[in-house]
This record gives structure tokens, C-alpha cells and sequence, in this order.
């Protein structure tokens, strides 16, 4: 959020001043920061549906021990 926010304060002074490369600067900024939150994003999605993925394995492993132990022959 910080190089957003950087990124912009670059871009007006760039648009005040009429200076193309720092305008150019902050708007690279700016979507740099969007890129890396858009990825940590992914990452945490990835993450978080691997955990529910896992959960999700152990739980049937329980149900296939508890239908084994069930079993008297």
C-alpha cells in the first residue's frame, strides 16, 4: 500500500511539473504494488485451499479407521 501511495504522490508531482518520467514513475509504482498484492492473494488462496484440502483428507481417513474398527471378522 505504501508504494501506491508513493507511486501517486510521484505521478502528480510528475503531471504538476509537466515531467513525463516521473509521472511514468509513480504510475510503474502503482502497479507494481498491485501486482505484488494481487500475488500474495494467489499465494494465500493457494494456501488456504491446501489447509481445507488437508482437513478435508484426515477427516476421511478417521471415517475409513472408524469403518475398519467396525469390522468383527
Amino acid at each position: 500500500m505504501k508504494d501506491e501511495v508513493t507511486g501517486k504522490a510521484d505521478e502528480l508531482k510528475g503531471k504538476v511539473t509537466g515531467d513525463k518520467s516521473e509521472e511514468l514513475k509513480g504510475k510503474a509504482e502503482q502497479e507494481a504494488d498491485k501486482m505484488r498484492r494481487t500475488g500474495r492473494d494467489i499465494r494465500d488462496d493457494i494456501k488456504d485451499n491446501a489447509d481445507d484440502m488437508d482437513a478435508e483428507a484426515r477427516a476421511r481417513g478417521r471415517e475409513a479407521e472408524t469403518v475398519r474398527q467396525k469390522r468383527s471378522w
